[in-house]
């Protein structure tokens, strides 16, 4: 139990230093490839930062463990919006553009009502999975198309000017060191868990979802002290949309994964309501003179609230 607990602290050490090296890089990347931030977060970072759950979700079907992959699909999700963006916004506000306050956000509202119509029959089927994955490909559609003409935020702060060959290195290096040690996080936190007895669906739902979601955390924090919110924000709409269409579909293709009523009834209502407010809160937030849309700490303190309500609701399921 202590090894584990010390794989834990190392893990966090090198998660933030490479969430650091890892926002540097994508930001010269984006930069130097006329691209926005927002674009950057959307695809390369969250991409990379999902990659823990699709590695997961992956083993995890190929094991004979579906439950374990839907439980960190979707909790991952309430943990990017209420935990990640909440404690995000805590440090500091985020300025939302016109694109993500009336297309990617509602896109993420309307992906989430999507999957629960798809899993209103407790079910995960073959061609569930084929849905989501039309989505998935439907979504890049619209980043692709988009992207160029999503704005960064005014003000920012000036993004490190490396060469080519360095910005991919340092990008690339982050990125691995940032999947590395996630996947220790995740392990030494499972491995405590099941000693403990804890079963497969909390353990996806909670140890597993909270731990993959850590890339998202430190990148998004970095990013927003970095004064790349766009990117932080980008991040999270992204790999909440991977995890719903690619994570959550993988364990489908491997045949149909009979779910618990909880997964409808619990867990993803806590995703449709987390996702839900921050949309609203960004609508809420919306000044058109200045064109962009205010997210505070308080919003960030809302979310917070959420998500630990959720843990309640969670532990409080027989």
């Amino acid at each position: 139990m202590l090894w584990f607990s010390v794989i834990i602290v190392v893990g966090l050490v090198a998660l933030v230093w490479s969430a650091d090296k890892f926002v540097n890089g994508a930001s010269a990347i984006a930069q130097r490839a006329g691209l926005t931030p927002m674009m950057i977060g959307l695809t390369i970072v969250s991409v990379g930062t999902s990659a823990p759950e699709i590695l997961i979700a992956i083993m995890s079907a190929w094991s004979g463990s579906g439950e374990l992959a839907v439980g960190n699909a979707l909790g991952s999700n309430i943990a990017n919006v209420g935990l990640v963006l909440g404690i995000t916004l805590l440090v500091k506000s985020i300025s939302l553009n016109q694109n993500t306050t009336f297309i990617d956000l509602p896109l993420l509202v309307l992906v989430v009502i999507v999957t629960g119509a798809l899993l209103f029959d407790l079910t995960l089927s073959r061609g569930d999975s084929f849905v989501l994955l039309a989505a998935l490909g439907l979504f890049f559609l619209h980043i692709i198309r988009n992207g160029q003409h999503s704005s960064g935020e005014s003000g920012a702060t000036p993004i490190p000017s490396l060469s080519p060959l360095t910005a991919w290195l340092t990008f690339l290096g982050g990125l691995g060191l940032l999947i590395v040690s996630s996947r220790a996080l995740v392990w030494a936190a499972s491995q405590i868990a099941a000693a403990l007895g804890v079963s497969e669906l909390l353990i996806g739902l909670t140890i597993v979802a909270v731990g993959t979601s850590l890339p998202e955390l430190a990148a998004s924090v970095m990013s927003a002290l970095k004064g790349q919110a766009d990117m932080a924000i980008g991040a999270i709409i992204g790999s909440n949309m991977f995890n719903l269409l690619l994570v959550l579909a993988i364990p489908g293709f491997w045949g149909t994964l009979s779910l618990q009523a909880e997964v409808l009834h619990r867990d993803l209502v806590a995703v449709f309501v987390t996702t839900l407010v921050l949309a609203l809160a960004a609508l809420y937030g919306w000044n058109r003179q200045a064109g962009v849309s205010k997210l505070t700490r308080n919003t960030g303190a809302v979310l917070l609230a959420l998500y630990c309500a959720y843990y309640l609701w969670l532990f409080a399921t027989p």
